[in-house]
């Protein structure tokens, strides 16, 4: 009798350990990339401006999530944009998650350092490869940090309106979306893991003009969340093109009342009022969320080629130092990627997709949350459909920083048929 109750016991044993690796873990981890000393920050082409100080510290922030066999790191880095050819620089030095499982988003920070090396014009650039490449080192490190302290974890998400002065069309004030999506982890017992909150606005508020650099918005909600609620923060932007940007205007001045503008307030203490009140309202729409201690995980990618119109951006893939990869006479690959996590679907953006883009791929998605991730994996310009590009003079600018007419279209119809060919999420 006792052999047989040592092999009960074992095989008992080699049950729970099976169960216990096969469910669900999350992990988080963070580095400081503000350069010291001091660089001089970039809002898009153009010149460089100089700065004499800094608000807060520009960050990099990786959350890995694992089930069974399958992992995926979800990261946000403070700059204004993250190139796939820096991307593939973090995936390299990355070991125990696929490369394309690993899927990295810009803030749209406009007051940190230029990360795509804009030619100038003259045969330079305006980018310090020196800093960017130690951008990827923490990024690297920021991801393999988390995935080294993955530990049993349960998942709650929920979309609601997030209210107050927030943000605003600065196109159309009243087109945008004003659904916030947040995600949080936490350990079994209730330790929280980390909080990711996703919504569309552009952190501008202070810009490349006030001689400061910061992580914008992004440093106090982040810092915030993380002070009441516990874990990690981080931050993912949404389909904000065309031109979702953060509500610091005065509207007590004016400075065109017919066609709709105001004089802006460009201040940190601006920066503190809506990074605060975005992590107070995270806070409310999570709180009654249902947790899920088992989800689901699931990741795909594809590879999208687009045609590249748009000179102004074709002579930053021929002339940056970084290396962009060219498929072809005037095209570029992006990748997107699709997640399923728990009841939620994630669907990624490799630019700046205007909201009419954003809220019809939200009406096809398959989660009962469903979350865009804008400037993801890449960031070439904005993404418009064709019946918006240069329709009207508002529009001027969007479309000559986008790739092309038909960017958008061909987008849209990989995003339909990625969406099309993956598992329905968690119901539950």
């Amino acid at each position: 009798m006792r052999p047989v109750l040592a092999i009960a016991i074992l095989s008992g044993f080699l049950v729970t350990s099976a169960r216990s690796e096969d469910g669900f873990r999350a992990g988080a981890a963070k580095r400081i990339i503000t350069p010291d000393p001091l660089l001089p920050v970039s809002g898009g082409f153009g010149p460089t401006r100089p700065v004499t100080q800094k608000q807060s510290e520009l960050t990099t922030r990786a959350i890995v999530l694992q089930r069974g066999d399958t992992r995926v790191a979800l990261v946000a880095v403070d700059l204004l944009g993250f190139p796939a050819v820096l991307g593939n620089r973090v995936r390299e030095r990355v070991h125990g998650i696929p490369a394309e499982n690993i899927v990295i988003s810009a803030t749209h920070n406009h007051s940190g350092p230029d990360c795509y090396a804009f030619p100038d014009g003259q045969g330079g650039h305006t980018g310090d490869l020196k800093y960017l490449e130690d951008v990827c080192v923490n990024t690297a490190e920021a991801i393999q940090s988390a995935l080294d302290s993955l530990a049993p974890a349960k998942l709650r998400v929920a979309t609601a309106e997030a209210k107050g002065k927030i943000a605003y069309n600065y196109y159309a004030p009243d087109l945008y979306d004003r659904r916030m999506n947040v995600v949080q982890l936490a350990t079994p017992d209730d330790k929280p893991i980390a909080t990711l909150v996703n919504y569309a606005v552009h952190p501008e508020i202070i810009g490349p003009d006030e001689g400061i650099l910061s992580p914008d918005l992004v440093g106090p909600l982040c810092e915030r969340l993380e002070t009441q609620a516990g874990g990690m923060a981080i931050f993912v932007n949404s389909a904000q093109g065309g031109m979702v940007t953060a509500d610091n205007r005065n509207l007590d001045r004016p400075s065109d009342a017919q066609r709709g503008y105001w004089h802006d307030e460009r201040t940190w203490e601006e920066c503190l009022r809506i990074g605060h009140t975005m992590a107070d309202e995270a806070q409310r729409i999570v709180k009654d969320a249902a947790w899920q201690a088992s989800p689901q995980l699931y990741c795909t990618a594809v590879d999208v080629t687009f045609p590249v119109e748009s000179d102004a951006l074709w002579q930053v893939v021929l002339h940056s130092p970084l290396g962009y990869p060219k498929a072809g006479d005037h095209k570029v690959t992006s990748r997107v990627n699709l997640v399923n996590l728990g009841t939620a679907q994630i669907l990624t953006i490799p630019g700046e997709a205007l909201p009419n883009i954003g809220f019809y791929l939200k009406r096809k998605m398959q989660g009962k949350q469903n979350l865009l991730f804008g400037l993801t994996n890449d960031a070439f310009g904005y993404i418009l459909t064709r019946v918006d590009f240069h329709s009207f003079p508002r529009y001027d600018y969007v479309s000559r920083v986008s790739l092309g007419e038909e960017t958008g279209e061909i987008y849209i119809k990989h995003a339909l048929d990625l969406i099309s060919r993956c598992p329905v999420p968690d119901s539950q």
